[in-house]
C-alpha cells in the first residue's frame, strides 16, 4: 500500500480525480434512501485516504490554488442560480418567507457559536459544525477563509492544517444527521403539532386550482386537446367563427378544411355544413357537448396546423401578481397548454390560481401562432440553449473577483466579502440581469450544475485530504461526541422555531410551510419528502424564496461561525 499511496502523492491530478470519482461511488450507497450524497462522501473519502496514507509515512496533499479556484467556480455558479429568486424575495409578496429564513438560519448560527464555547471545541470545529449541522457545504470554504484573511485567529500552538483538519471534522460528524434529522422534522411536523397537513394541501389546491401531480410527472392525462369535427348542426352552420367564439368561449377553431383547401380560421369565415373543423379546448369542455358541431373524424389536413412548445420568461409588470386564470380571455386561450411552471429553478404547482411572478418560466405547448402570442404578451420566449457565453463568464468573475478586493475599514481590522463572497454576489447580479435581457450570458442549466458540482465536489475532497494527515492527532472519541451533540441542537432547533412562527404568528397553512421550513434550510430533500407525505405538490409553494435566501445566508455564515467562535 505504501507504494500506491506514494504514486498518489506524486502524481496530484491523479490523487483529486482519483478521489472525486470514489466520493460519487460512496456518495451512490443508501440505506432505506438516505445517504451521505457525493459531496459529503468527498471530504470522508479525502480524509480517509489521507489519513491512511499517514500510518505509511507518506503524505498526502494538494495544492491550495486548485481548491480555491474550484470554491470560486461554485460560488459564482449559486450565484447564477438563486439570482433571480434572491431578489424576489425582497419583494412584498416574498418578506414572509424571507423573515422565516433569516430567523432559521440566525439561529442556526447562534446556536453552533453557543454549543462551540459551552462544550469547549477545538478551534475551527464550529466552521465544520455550521457547515454539516445546516448541511451546507458551501460554508467550509468561508470558514476557512476567516484562517485565511486571519479573521480567526490561531490559538497559541495550532496550526492552520488543524484548524482546516478540525473543520472538515466538524462537518463530517455533523452532516449526516444534519440531513435525515431536517427531512424527518419536515416530514412529520405537522403531525407532531396536531395539524392535519394532508386536508390543509386539498383545501389550498381547490382554492388554487393547483394540480396535484405524480412524482415522475408523466401521465397519460391531457388537460386540453386538439381534435377534428364535421359540421352536421345546422344551428351552428351559418354562424362566422368570431360569433361561434362569443357564444362558446371555452372553444377555439384554429384550422377550417372546405373541400380540398384549407382556408383558415379567421374571425369572419363563415362556417358551413360539411366543413371540417379543427376545434381545441380543455377535454373536460370537448367531451361536454358532443353534438355542437358533429361527428368526430379523422383528418390529417384539418389538424395540420403548426405547433410548438417553449420557455416563456415572465417580465411584463402588467401580468405579475395575476392569476393564470386570466388569461383564459386572451385570443390564444384554448390553443396552448402550461406544462410546467418553474420558479427559481424549481418546479412550481400550477392552477388557475397560481399567481405570476416576476422571472417565473412558464413551460407551454400548443399551437405556434398562441405560443408567440402569450410569449409577446408576457414577456420572452426562452428557447433551450446548449451553449455557454464564456466572454460573460469571465466578465462575471472578474466583476466578483474585484467586488471581493473592496474592504471597509472597522476599527483595527478591515472587513470585505472576499473573493468568494464577491463571486457569489456577482453571479447574483449576472443572472438577474441575464434573466430580465435574455439575449446574451446565457449559462445553460446543465453548465451551471457543472460549476457547482464539479467545483464543490472537487474543493470538498482537496479539504478532505489535505485534512486528513492531521486527524489522527486531533481525534479523540469524546471530542467526537461533543462536536455530534452541538450538530445535533443546532441542526434539530431551528426547524422548530421555524415552524411555530410560520404556524402561529404568519397564519401559514402548513402545507406550504412545510416547504417553507425546508426552504429555510436551503435543503430540497425534506420539500420533496413533505409532499410524498401528504401526497400534494403544494409544499413547493413556499419552497423558492427561502431555498434562496438561506443558501446565501448559511454559506457566509461559515466565516461568523469561525470569527465569533474565538
Amino acid at each position: 500500500m505504501q507504494a500506491f499511496f506514494q504514486f498518489l502523492a506524486d502524481n496530484p491530478y491523479i490523487l483529486l480525480f482519483f478521489t472525486v470519482g470514489m466520493a460519487v461511488l460512496v456518495g451512490k450507497f443508501s440505506v432505506k434512501g438516505y445517504g451521505l450524497g457525493m459531496v459529503a462522501a468527498a471530504v470522508v473519502v479525502g480524509a480517509a485516504l489521507a489519513t491512511w496514507a499517514s500510518t505509511y509515512g507518506v503524505k498526502l496533499q494538494l495544492d491550495n490554488f486548485a481548491k480555491s479556484l474550484f470554491y470560486y467556480l461554485f460560488m459564482y455558479g449559486v450565484g447564477l442560480r438563486v439570482g433571480p429568486a434572491f431578489f424576489n424575495s425582497l419583494k412584498k409578496d416574498g418578506i414572509t418567507f424571507t423573515i422565516l429564513a433569516v430567523i432559521c438560519a440566525v439561529l442556526g448560527l447562534v446556536l453552533v457559536v453557543g454549543m462551540s464555547g459551552l462544550l469547549g471545541l477545538p478551534a475551527g470545529a464550529a466552521g465544520g459544525v455550521l457547515a454539516g449541522s445546516q448541511t451546507m457545504s458551501a460554508a467550509i470554504g468561508t470558514a476557512e477563509m476567516a484562517v485565511e484573511q486571519g479573521a480567526y485567529q490561531l490559538p497559541a500552538g495550532t496550526t492552520a492544517e488543524q484548524v482546516s483538519g478540525m473543520i472538515a471534522l466538524g462537518y463530517g460528524v455533523t452532516y449526516i444527521w444534519g440531513t435525515v434529522g431536517i427531512i424527518l422534522i419536515c416530514k412529520y411536523l405537522p403531525r407532531w403539532w396536531g395539524v392535519d397537513a394532508r386536508k390543509a394541501a386539498r383545501e389550498y389546491e381547490q382554492a388554487h386550482g393547483v394540480r396535484n401531480v405524480d412524482d415522475a410527472a408523466l401521465s397519460g392525462y391531457r388537460g386540453g386537446g386538439l381534435r377534428a369535427y364535421r359540421l352536421d348542426n345546422a344551428g351552428t352552420a351559418g354562424q362566422t367563427i368570431g360569433d361561434f367564439r362569443h357564444k362558446y368561449p371555452q372553444y377555439r377553431i384554429v384550422n377550417v378544411r372546405r373541400g380540398d383547401e384549407s382556408i383558415g380560421a379567421g374571425p369572419e369565415v363563415v362556417l358551413q355544413t360539411g366543413d371540417v373543423i379543427a376545434l381545441g379546448g380543455r377535454l373536460e369542455d370537448l367531451t361536454a357537448n358532443l353534438g355542437l358541431i358533429g361527428t368526430e373524424v379523422d383528418d390529417p389536413q384539418a389538424l395540420n396546423v403548426p405547433l410548438d412548445q417553449a420557455e416563456i420568461l415572465v417580465t411584463e409588470k402588467e401580468f405579475v401578481g395575476k392569476p393564470l386564470k386570466t388569461l383564459s380571455t386572451e385570443d390564444f386561450a384554448g390553443q396552448l397548454q402550461v406544462t410546467r411552471l418553474e420558479r427559481a429553478g424549481e418546479p412550481f404547482p400550477v392552477g388557475a390560481e397560481t399567481e405570476l411572478k416576476r422571472l417565473d418560466v412558464l413551460h407551454v405547448t400548443g399551437l405556434k401562432s398562441a405560443v408567440d402570442k402569450a410569449a409577446a404578451m408576457l414577456g420572452k420566449v426562452a428557447r433551450p440553449s446548449t451553449t455557454t457565453d464564456l466572454l460573460t463568464l469571465s466578465l462575471g468573475m472578474v466583476l466578483g473577483l474585484l467586488i471581493g478586493k473592496i474592504n471597509v475599514p472597522v476599527g483595527d481590522f478591515s472587513v470585505g466579502l472576499g473573493n468568494a463572497g464577491g463571486l457569489l454576489l456577482s453571479g447574483i447580479l449576472v443572472s438577474s440581469v441575464v434573466s430580465r435581457l435574455r439575449y446574451f450570458g446565457s449559462t445553460p442549466n446543465a453548465a451551471r450544475n457543472i460549476l457547482e458540482d464539479l467545483g464543490l465536489v472537487t474543493f470538498i475532497a482537496i479539504v478532505g485530504i489535505n485534512a486528513g494527515a492531521t486527524l489522527l492527532d486531533q481525534l479523540t472519541g469524546s471530542i467526537a461526541i461533543k462536536i455530534l451533540l452541538a450538530g445535533f441542537v443546532a441542526s434539530t432547533v431551528p426547524p422548530f422555531v421555524t415552524w411555530a412562527i410560520g404556524y402561529h404568528f404568519f397564519k401559514i397553512n402548513p402545507a406550504v410551510l412545510m416547504g417553507g421550513v425546508a426552504g429555510s434550510r436551503s435543503h430540497s430533500g425534506p420539500a420533496r419528502e413533505a409532499a410524498k407525505e401528504i401526497d400534494s405538490t403544494v409544499p413547493w409553494v413556499g419552497f423558492p424564496v427561502g431555498y434562496a435566501v438561506s443558501g446565501v445566508l448559511y454559506t457566509v455564515f461559515g466565516y461568523f461561525a469561525m470569527v465569533l467562535s474565538q
